[in-house]
C-alpha cells in the first residue's frame, strides 16, 4: 500500500512539473513578438507630432533565419481615420496615412547587426540593442493640425509588422503556415479631438 502512495506521489509530481513546463513555454511564446508600449499624437507649432515605442522580440526561427543572412523587414504603420457611424469599419475614411520601413540585417564578418531606415544604417554588437533602437519610433511630424476639424473625434492607430512580402519566396511559404514567422504587434488605438 505504502508502495502505491509513493507511486501515486511521484505521478502527481509529474504532472506538476509537466504543467510548469507548459506554463513556462507558453509565458515565452506569448513574451516572443512586437508588443506596443506607448503611442500618443502631441501638437505643437502647427503639427501633430507621434511618439510609439514598441517591444520587440524575434521568435528562436526569426533570430535564426537574420543569424543565416536573411533579410528582416519591418514596416511600422499610422493611420488617422474619420470613424463613419452610418458604415462598417473598413469604409471609414482614412484621413492621414503614414508609413516607415526598416531592414533589419546580420553581418556574419564583422558579427554586428545592422538597421537601415532608407539610407540611414546603424550598426550594434548585440541584436537586443538592434531591436531596442527599432522599436523606438523618433518623434516626428505626422500631419498638419489644420488637416483635421475642430470638434470632430477621430481615431489614431499605428502598428509595427515583419513585412512577410519581403521574405525570399522560400520563407514566404513557411510564412503562411507558422505563427513562427508572422510577427505583428496588431493595431492599437485611441481617440484624438482637435
Amino acid at each position: 500500500m505504502a508502495s502505491i502512495t509513493r507511486c501515486l506521489r511521484n505521478v502527481n509530481f509529474g504532472r506538476s512539473i509537466l504543467a510548469l513546463g507548459v506554463l513556462l513555454c507558453s509565458w515565452a511564446a506569448a513574451a516572443q513578438g512586437i508588443h506596443v508600449k506607448s503611442a500618443q499624437l502631441d501638437p505643437n507649432s502647427g503639427e501633430y507630432y507621434l511618439n510609439a515605442n514598441f517591444e520587440v522580440d524575434l521568435t528562436p526561427t526569426l533570430e535564426e533565419a537574420l543569424n543565416r543572412g536573411v533579410v528582416l523587414h519591418f514596416i511600422f504603420e499610422f493611420d488617422l481615420i474619420l470613424p463613419r457611424w452610418y458604415t462598417l469599419y473598413l469604409w471609414n475614411k482614412r484621413v492621414v496615412e503614414y508609413e516607415q520601413h526598416y531592414r533589419l540585417t546580420y553581418n556574419a564578418l564583422t558579427r554586428q547587426y545592422r538597421l537601415s531606415l532608407g539610407a540611414l544604417h546603424q550598426g550594434f554588437d548585440t541584436l537586443e540593442e538592434a531591436l531596442a533602437v527599432l522599436g523606438r519610433l523618433p518623434r516626428r511630424s505626422v500631419f498638419a493640425i489644420d488637416d483635421i476639424a475642430q470638434g470632430v473625434v477621430y481615431e489614431a492607430q499605428v502598428r509595427m509588422r515583419l513585412d512577410t512580402a519581403q521574405l525570399p519566396k522560400p520563407f514566404q511559404v513557411d510564412a503562411l503556415a507558422s505563427r513562427d514567422w508572422n510577427l505583428s504587434s496588431g493595431w492599437y488605438r485611441w481617440t484624438l479631438t482637435r
